[in-house]
């Protein structure tokens, strides 16, 4: 697995930025990626472990040892052969992947893990340059037909795989584009759409149907979900004309902050704030695009979603980005031995952090203070854990200024209508109730309906979404043809 003593004759190479000022004109994706030596050395470090953990650390099981071994040896074209093998959209993963893999490296134990992510980004994108991603139609139609509803990378990842299997399949999306959060959720600086408009035409090529601007049910009123559907199909009629549906929509409910001064304006999603920004980047008109221009903005929530505020925030051109995470701040290294092979928690620094931004740990916020209706700013207070219970600290209120305030708590569950419309059980948080379990995997209640990716499992990775996607094709053409050729 790459050179026997890599690891102990190379240090790990990370991927390069541009400089702040230069990202910071645009919304291009900034990452320098490897280049063929660079790649080469990382994947010597690549050791023969024995038992590679990283195999188990990434939910699609990509065959880690086994792609690095091949770049080391200059074998890019086995190397990309090996990673389709387990994950559809490596360029997705590649770049806005956090990474378990390299958590469960065995040489992360006590040294730096091998740069996996930045392998696999610099494998897809070879392929994509030297023309070996090409579409895989079937050989044979089966004659049934499949909806897949949902075109996030668990839809896309189902629809794909359902069709190489022979099945008609057909890709509904009740936004203007392919892509679920990956499209309006995930910022351009830090994927290009242009990765998910060469897929679909890879997915269109091997026989997918794709209807954007329809929607399966109907939204809740007053939903806050990004929603530009033009035509309604009903769950009935979706089952009517269809052997199988599998439900791949996206976890969408925003976590609300329900503290007095929550109806003044300015106080806004995440997830109303990010989609317009993607579609402008897309060459399309808004009007009244919520900006954060000459503002002084808040960001509560210290995760991923919040992060991307933060970017999208310097790129406006704020006067000061301030992000909240309710939680105290993390250790900046982790406890090695304690916590390998599993997801450390440590302290995680994004690119978009390091363009600008203060980072507030262990606060909350009490009351959104405002003028003639208008958000002016926060009245907030430290807190501490105790017994594992949030407890104030006295004499720590504050009140700080804010014109734009971003909600970037996570997502609760998806969309309830769509499942009460084929009506499927719920789970306590709300999500698709579907199993696992080799026996009737990924099924629900409802006879012919799947459910996959975050309509099932909440709020999660890209790379669970594949994961579920692709498990959830071979569900379904067990089910449809009593067997099945397709990868677990």
């Amino acid at each position: 697995m790459g050179k026997i003593t890599g690891f102990m004759e190379f240090e790990r190479i990370e991927e390069g930025y541009k400089p702040v000022a230069e990202r910071l004109k645009n919304y291009k994706e900034f990452v320098i990626g490897l280049d063929d030596v660079q790649a080469n050395k990382q994947a010597a470090r690549c050791m023969d472990c024995g038992t590679p953990f990283c195999n188990n650390g990434c939910p699609v099981n990509n065959i880690i040892p086994d792609f690095n071994d091949l770049v080391y040896r200059g074998d890019w074209k086995a190397a990309i052969d090996v990673l389709h093998s387990t994950n559809n959209f490596p360029e997705f993963t590649g770049r806005i992947c956090p990474a378990p893999c390299e958590a469960a490296c065995t040489l992360n134990v006590n040294e730096e893990a091998v740069g996996i992510k930045s392998i696999e980004h610099a494998i897809i994108d070879r392929a994509w340059h030297e023309g070996w991603v090409v579409a895989q139609p079937a050989k044979t139609k089966t004659g049934k037909k499949v909806a897949v509803v949902g075109s996030g990378p668990a839809g896309m990842a189902a629809s794909q795989q359902l069709a190489r299997a022979g099945h008609d399949v057909t890709l509904f999306e009740k936004n203007d584009r392919i892509g679920g959060l990956l499209r309006y959720g995930i910022p351009d600086f830090k994927m290009e759409k242009s990765h998910i408009d060469r897929r679909a035409e890879q997915l269109k090529a091997e026989g997918v149907t794709i209807r954007t601007g329809v929607l399966i049910g109907e939204m809740p009123k007053g939903s806050k979900v990004t929603n530009w559907a033009k035509e309604t199909i009903s769950a009935e009629q979706l089952n009517k004309d269809f052997d199988a549906v599998v439900l791949t929509g996206g976890s969408e409910q925003s976590r609300d902050l329900p503290v007095p001064g929550r109806e003044l304006d300015g106080i806004h999603f995440a997830m109303e704030f990010l989609p317009q920004q993607n579609k402008v980047n897309a060459g399309d008109k808004l009007k009244g695009q919520l900006r954060a221009d000459g503002k002084h903005v808040i960001v509560i929530g210290g995760g991923d979603t919040g992060s991307d505020c933060v970017g999208t925030s310097n790129r406006h051109g704020a006067v000061s980005v301030t992000q909240f995470e309710v939680m105290p701040q993390p250790p900046v290294e982790e406890n090695r031995p304690m916590t390998w092979p599993y997801w450390p928690l440590k302290l995680r620094t994004s690119s978009s952090h390091d363009e600008g931004c203060e980072r507030v740990f262990a606060i909350s916020t009490k009351e959104f203070i405002g003028e003639k209706g208008k958000v002016t700013g926060l009245k907030t207070v430290q807190v501490e854990w105790k017994e594992g219970k949030m407890v104030e600290v006295a004499g720590s209120e504050k009140i700080l200024k804010a014109d734009l305030v971003l909600l970037a708590m996570g997502f609760v569950n998806p969309v309830a209508t769509v499942l009460e419309a084929f009506g499927v059980d719920k789970d306590a948080r709300g999500n698709a109730k579907a199993t696992t379990d080799a026996a009737g995997c990924y099924t629900t209640n409802v006879p012919k309906v799947f459910a996959a990716g975050d309509m099932r499992r909440g709020q999660s990775l890209v790379v669970w979404a594949i994961r579920e996607g692709r498990q959830a094709a071979r569900a379904v053409d067990e089910f449809l043809m009593g067997s099945s050729v397709l990868p677990r």
